[in-house]
């Protein structure tokens, strides 16, 4: 006799699905973060500015929601926006 497979609590993330950067709007800021922690070995916390950076596009571009700076980890960059004018257009 077989015992019936247990059933899995399937639940959507807490923040919920965002959408794909399919047109690369993002995709300039993307990069640079990638080649940051390429430069860093993959250090994540020396290319903080880069990854705020890619977020604030994300959030500009409507591709995620916009959030305080405080709850994405970021709290001692609050009031700093370091994306050049030139990439959030």
């Amino acid at each position: 006799m077989a015992t019936p497979a247990r059933r899995l609590n399937v639940r959507p993330p807490d923040k919920g699905s965002f959408p794909l950067d399919h047109e690369g709007e993002c995709k300039t800021v993307m990069m640079k973060y990638m080649s940051c922690l390429k430069t860093h070995k993959q250090e994540n916390d020396k290319c903080r500015i880069q990854a705020k950076d890619y977020l604030e596009c994300r959030m500009n571009k409507n591709l995620m929601a916009k959030e305080n700076w405080s709850k994405l980890g970021y709290r001692d960059m609050d009031d700093t926006s370091t994306e050049t004018v030139s990439e959030k257009s």
